[in-house]
């Protein structure tokens, strides 16, 4: 699990370099550092949450869409109309075509909306457990800053998952097969659920490190309270 979690691994910002130098070395620099890292969290997960809007404001979008679409098709059984002249006929069933494909993407649409729901649970997931270990007196400063580097490279790992979604959707406006466009966001799902395990795998590690820290019975009782373990 380490050797996975390096991927997650960022390096530090030129700021937070020079805060480094600046301040005195000790726990409270330590601690420093951890909150600056902390609050390169914050930001990754306002741009992440913004991002999830857009896509659950589109799919939302989309859903009414969809209705007024099945409607229509419904409509348009073009083999059961028997005294259409060539002329309408054609007209409508290039109008039928375009309601198929305007379908299919709808289709693509589910599966972002399946992943923008796994995105608000790595925040949530992220939030839960970060909260909790800051709070957690069995963890060093140094160790919190460590904790909040994966975090951050996981957050923006997923950021990039949702980017290679909104190329696809930028694509429903160009040229791209049905095929490509699944392809992509079924990488963007397997590579969002990667990070979704990865994280929980992290905290579970993190977890069994407090609880392994107690130093009787009744303080590990406790924090397995804290952690909802059972």
């Amino acid at each position: 699990m380490s050797r996975a979690l390096k991927v997650y691994m960022i390096v530090l910002p030129l700021s937070t370099t020079v805060l480094l130098v600046s301040l005195p070395s000790g726990a409270n620099a330590q601690l420093a550092i951890a909150e600056v890292i902390r609050a390169g969290v914050k930001k990754v997960i306002k741009a992440v949450d913004l991002k999830v809007q857009r896509l659950q404001n589109q799919t939302i979008w989309l859903q009414n869409a969809q209705k007024v679409i099945e409607n229509q098709l419904s409509k348009l059984k073009l083999t059961e109309i028997s005294d259409w002249t060539e002329r309408q006929r054609n007209l409508y069933a290039g109008y039928y075509d375009e309601l198929q494909k305007v379908k299919s993407v709808i289709t693509a649409y589910k599966k972002v909306k399946s992943l923008a729901t796994t995105q608000a649970a790595i925040v949530q997931e992220y939030k839960w457990a970060s909260g909790l270990f800051w709070k957690d007196k069995h963890f060093s400063a140094q160790e919190l800053a460590y904790m909040e580097e994966v975090y951050e490279g996981i957050l923006k790992a997923s950021l990039k998952n949702l980017d290679q979604v909104f190329v696809v959707i930028g694509s429903f406006k160009t040229q791209m097969s049905d095929a490509k466009r699944l392809e992509m966001i079924n990488a963007a799902e397997r590579a969002m659920e990667r990070n979704f395990y990865d994280l929980k795998a992290f905290n579970d590690q993190n977890i069994a490190l407090s609880i392994g820290r107690s130093k009787s019975i009744f303080e590990t009782k406790q924090m397995k309270e804290v952690y909802d373990i059972n």
